[in-house]
This record gives structure tokens, sequence and C-alpha cells, in this order.
């Protein structure tokens, strides 16, 4: 027992020593930093996204933005840049088209969703000089986060943070009874404009931390843990941004010291959140 005690400790020391020496390297801050601002901007809006139901939506969002990443590509404008107009440009034609009532939301959510996949990649096919970069933006690169990524990432959070935070009294409204905010005066249309917006820059942001492919799940699985813990909306928004930040920076940590994919990382250790969240409700 003495020998397989002083085993454990030794490892623990090596894991203690190997963190701090992680958290005096720069890009290790800059991908904490990065990974801190947008988490608290995910745990925010992704309450919202859950009590709204509208998960798909951002999950057709951040497909599409692999357009707009090809469209980068081809042009040799920064993937980002055409990123975030494209799916921009997305949210708001799945919102306008819906809103006219002949095309439901889930079924203009799967058309744009499956059009901008295939845009993608038919233009990756025309590219010719993709293959790392294109890895980067599909799966995540949070260490890879240059001083200017992180510059824009704190700059977009704190943005959008304040944003909601000022709708979220009209937002609060909108969803829970949607036509009793617009015989109250409540410019629902602008409200949910500058929401979907929000989202879409989100997802965008949101690419470089865990990837086109996994980046759905920032906006989903914190609201929806959330709300198995609590019915409170700001305790929602509370647990909600303390299960985003805890993924990240403890996906980012573990990442680093065995190695792993920190995209895939942080993703799995919020999934992990759920469960037990699913099942300690179950359970009491």
């Amino acid at each position: 027992m003495t020998a397989a005690a002083n085993a454990i400790k030794i490892n623990m020391n090596e894991y203690i020593n190997a963190a701090k020496e992680a958290l005096s390297m720069s890009f290790i801050q800059r991908a904490l930093i990065s990974g801190i601002m947008l988490g608290i901007f995910s745990g925010i809006i992704s309450v919202f996204i859950v009590l709204r139901r509208i998960s798909f939506l951002g999950s057709g969002i951040s497909h599409a933005a692999f357009g707009g990443v090809a469209i980068g590509f081809v042009t040799g404008i920064n993937p980002i840049f055409t990123a975030l107009a494209y799916s921009i440009l997305t949210a708001i034609g799945i919102e306008q088209i819906s809103a006219k009532g002949k095309v439901s939301e889930d079924t203009a959510i799967g058309i744009f969703f499956a059009s901008s996949m295939a845009l993608g990649i038919v233009l990756i096919g025309l590219s010719t000089s993709y293959n790392v970069d294109l890895h980067g933006y599909l799966f995540g690169s949070i260490l890879a986060i240059t001083h200017s990524d992180m510059t824009a990432t704190i700059a977009m959070s704190l943005i959008l943070t304040t944003v909601i935070i000022l709708i979220t009294k009209e937002l609060h409204f909108i969803t829970f009874n949607e036509e009793l905010a617009y015989s109250s005066g409540i410019r629902v249309r602008l409200i949910k404009f500058i929401f979907i917006t929000s989202m879409a820059i989100a997802i965008v942001t949101g690419i470089k931390l865990v990837g086109v492919i996994l980046v759905s799940a920032l906006l989903v699985i914190p609201g929806a843990t959330a709300n198995l813990i609590t019915n409170s909306l700001f305790k929602m928004i509370i647990a909600s941004s303390f299960i985003t930040l805890f993924s990240i920076i403890s996906g980012i940590s573990i990442s680093y010291l065995f190695n792993l994919a920190p995209g895939g990382t942080i993703v799995l250790i919020m999934s992990a959140c759920f469960a037990a969240a699913y099942f300690l409700r179950k359970r009491y």
C-alpha cells in the first residue's frame, strides 16, 4: 500500500509540475483567456437556445459556416471573415424564410445546412492548398490561437455578452410567450434578429476553439445541463456559464497533459457533465 501510495503521490506531483509549466507558456495562456471569454458568452446564450428549442438552428449555422470557410480558402480572404459573413446571412435567411410561414424553421435549416456543406465540399475540391489549415477549422486549434485571435475573441465576447444582457428581459418574454410580447409592444423581430446574429457570431468565434464540427456543442450542452439542475433563469445562466468554463479550462489542461485533441476533450467533459446531471436528477 505504501509503495502504491508513493507512486500515486509521485504521479500527482508530476502532473502538478506539468500544469505549472503549462500555465507559464504563452500559448496556453492565450488559449485559456480566449476560452474563458468565449465560455462566459456561450454559457449565457446557450440557456436561451435550449429554452427556445432552437438547438438544431445552432447546429445548422455551425455547419453552414463550413461553406463560408471554403469561400475564404478559394478567394484568399481570411476564412474567419468569410465564415462570419456567410453564417450571419444564413441565420438571417433561415429566419426570413421560416417567418413567411410557407416553410417550417427546421426545413429551412435542413436546406441551408445541406446546401452550405455541399458548397464547401465543391469549393474545397477546387482548392489545392488547404490541408493543414482546414483541419484546424474543422476540428479546432485552440492551442494555436495567436495574440490577435485572443484580442478579437475578448472584444467579440464582451460586445456580445453586453448585447445579450441588454435584451435579456425582452428575450425572456419572447422565449416564453411570443404572442404576448408582440401585443405588449416589444419589437420581437428586432430582438430575434439580434439574438440570431449574436449566435452566428459566437459560432464563428468558437470555430478556433473546437472547430466547425463541434462548435454547436458549446451552444447546446451547457444550457441543456443547466436546465436539468434548476428552473430559475438566473440560476440556469450561472450554472450554464460555470459548466462551460469548467469544461474549457479542464479540457485545455487535460488535452495538454495527455496530448489529446483540445476541442474533443472540451466537448466530452461537457457531455459528462450533462450525463451526471441527468442521472442525478433521475435518481434524486
